[in-house]
């Protein structure tokens, strides 16, 4: 099925309603972070069997999606491409991460980042030198941040934890929200496998991290022991 075809798809499946509920909780009014965006108002499930069922468009047809401003055309062409990276040839897959590198400041609200970034940046980085991650955490941009902390998730998967602390240490005074919440979902999704690695790396750090991300760092500890790092008592 061509371009065309997707995005008639698209198009027939849009809802008005959902689209201003969408365009509200992803903060697309003017200097929000999602400023701008355009929701068509497909759900996920939904959106995700359209793209399932053009799984070889091109790159050029990828392209077109990824710098839509629509934002639904933006997540299938990330949909199609996390789906087509796993089962790829190692050229393919170098093409896939390239292409997104390339494209990463129009992946550009957290859904696109964390649906993405840790299968195809984390998971063509897995067993590469990762020195490009810490480049993108120093980026300006929000989501080329998100992106450099999201992309451990695929290491820390496979119990390998140095690249997310050096990523979160790099992003521990980000005045961001968004960044906040990530790094410290990392720092929690590392606990759950190590908690003593978690905890070393909060020992120093935890009262001078932002609380949101403290917060989501320590949100599975016991409750006496989460009290007592909220109250700086460790």
């Amino acid at each position: 099925m061509s371009l065309k075809d997707l995005q008639f798809s698209l198009k027939k499946s849009s809802n008005i309603e959902q689209a201003k509920a969408l365009q509200k909780y992803f903060k697309t009014g003017p200097g929000e972070y999602g400023e701008g965006d355009i929701f068509l108002g497909i759900k996920v499930p939904a959106l995700r069997s359209i793209a399932r069922q053009h799984p070889d468009l091109t790159f050029d047809e990828l392209r077109e999606l990824i710098i839509s401003p629509v934002h639904e055309e933006r997540m299938a062409a990330l949909m199609i491409l996390v789906k087509r990276f796993p089962g790829s040839e190692p050229e393919e897959k170098e093409k896939i991460y390239k292409f997104y590198l390339q494209n990463s400041k129009n992946i550009n609200n957290w859904d696109l980042v964390d649906l993405s970034a840790p299968q195809i940046v984390g998971g063509y980085l897995i067993d590469r030198n990762k020195r490009i991650l810490e480049k993108l955490a120093d980026s300006k941009n929000l989501w080329e941040k998100r992106i450099s902390i999201l992309a451990t998730f695929r290491f820390i998967k496979g119990n390998q934890f140095d690249t997310a602390f050096i990523i979160a240490e790099k992003l521990l005074n980000d005045k961001n929200d968004l960044i906040h919440k990530a790094v410290g979902w990392m720092l929690r999704e590392i606990g759950k496998r190590d908690l003593t690695a978690e905890e070393e790396f909060l020992k120093d750090r935890f009262k001078k991290m932002p609380r949101t991300m403290l917060r989501y760092a320590i949100e599975k500890f016991p409750e006496n022991k989460r009290k007592a790092y909220l109250q700086g008592k460790i």
